[in-house]
């Protein structure tokens, strides 16, 4: 009798399944915009206020002020830097990985995860042991008047370390899924290994490639913890923007502060708009083939 009365009540199951689900699912989406809004729309909202407090007149004196425009440059400086090394190294890692079987291979894997465990202020610390007057090479780097830390060079370095693994961690499993059947068709008819690179591998990796650069930028534009302890804050001289507002703010400048933030808020916005639109062009772009 109980087994009878269990197999009558259990086509009803899916039924109360389908009934609870449109009200978890909302639930869920109402909860994670909840979330957002308090989280991530609040702030936003609160950054351009108090960057206009003061009118557009002081907003735009902030933005335009000789060590704002400064630290910007800086910014866009290690950036530029930061791009290309770590694209070339991205790529290059991402095909030995994905194409070739070495001893060591996991290490190398390792090393490129390395900048996500390891602490940017950690990082940073590191390169002051090694170039500071006080670390290994200081003293070398000294008497041939070479300057690394507190100078431009430590924050190209910085920045270099901490965008390392963007690209490659994009790439490498992208390529081990696609495999190399059309690479190694394409050098069977006669194509050179350049030729199979820039006609079969870069397009086959565009989107994955244009990704990791996006996340690779706005990290590099946006780094704070490695930079800050390498730069040695010289106003109008190693301040990256990040650190021109932490300056402006520890002098209760709030209106220049925040202008300054509004500057990479915008930024990160166009990024957050960059990074949907590549995801959304990547899965148009996979149903169509």
């Amino acid at each position: 009798m109980d087994v009878t009365q269990t197999l009558d009540r259990a086509p009803a199951a899916p039924a109360l399944v389908a009934a609870e689900a449109p009200l978890a699912k909302w639930a869920l989406v109402g909860l994670a915009l909840l979330f957002l809004g308090f989280f991530l729309f609040l702030p936003l909202v609160a950054i351009f206020a108090q960057a206009f407090e003061s009118g557009p007149s002081a907003y735009w004196a902030a933005v335009a002020d000789a060590d704002s425009r400064s630290a910007f440059g800086l910014t866009l400086v290690a950036a530029l830097v930061a791009v290309p090394i770590n694209v070339i190294f991205g790529i290059a890692a991402a095909w030995a990985v994905a194409r070739f079987d070495f001893p060591g291979k996991g290490f190398l894997v390792s090393l490129i995860d390395l900048p996500f465990a390891v602490s940017p202020v950690i990082a940073g610390l590191v390169f002051v042991l090694l170039f500071g007057m006080q670390g290994y090479f200081g003293p070398w780097l000294a008497e041939r008047d070479i300057q690394i830390v507190f100078a431009v060079p430590g924050i190209l370095l910085a920045t270099l370390f901490v965008t390392v693994p963007f690209v490659a961690r994009e790439l490498i499993p992208l390529m081990q899924e696609q495999g190399s059947e059309e690479e190694q068709a394409a050098i069977s008819l006669g194509a050179g290994g350049w030729q199979t690179f820039f006609r079969i591998t870069i397009p086959n990796i565009r989107w994955g490639l244009l990704y990791g650069v996006v996340l690779l930028n706005a990290r590099a534009i946006g780094e704070f913890g490695a930079v800050s302890v390498v730069s040695g804050h010289i106003r109008g001289e190693t301040n990256t923007a990040p650190l021109h507002v932490e300056i402006l703010y520890n002098e209760y400048n709030f209106a220049a502060a925040f202008a300054v933030a509004s500057v990479l808020a915008i930024f990160a916005l166009v990024t957050i708009a960059a990074k949907a639109g590549i995801e959304l062009k990547t899965g148009m772009h996979g149903r169509t083939r």
